[in-house]
């Protein structure tokens, strides 16, 4: 059976999404000072890129629903920060989740209008 043209990197895409996913959360739990920063963008701006980025790197890695690609980054989302409540001189804050929702949902909706384009 041939694959189809998104899904023919897939392997490349699949490292590239744990490669992001372990960026992320690693970057998220350092400690502030010991965090990297990215330009004098605002905390929620780094929630909502890195998870447009996670976002649509899972639709290019593996054949998943939308609905359920959402629901699986947003409980990451929500991982991230129960793990920063007892990661030192971080914030748990619902807003960060809110981001992440957002994040996600832009992700995968470019990977869906992507894919009509192609």
């Amino acid at each position: 059976m041939r694959k189809s043209k998104p899904y023919k990197y897939s392997s490349t895409f699949r490292v590239l999404f744990w490669v992001a996913l372990l960026v992320t959360y690693v970057a998220a739990v350092l400690p502030q000072d010991l965090a990297p920063t990215i330009s004098q963008l605002s905390d929620k701006a780094h929630h909502v890129f890195a998870f447009v980025v996670l976002g649509f790197l899972l639709r290019l890695a593996y054949k998943i629903n939308y609905w359920y690609g959402l629901l699986v980054l947003v409980c990451f989302g929500a991982f991230i920060e129960l793990s920063q409540y007892y990661s030192p001189s971080r914030v748990t804050e619902a807003k960060d989740i809110l981001a992440d929702l957002i994040g996600a949902f832009v992700g995968l909706k470019l990977y869906k209008y992507l894919r009509k384009v192609m």
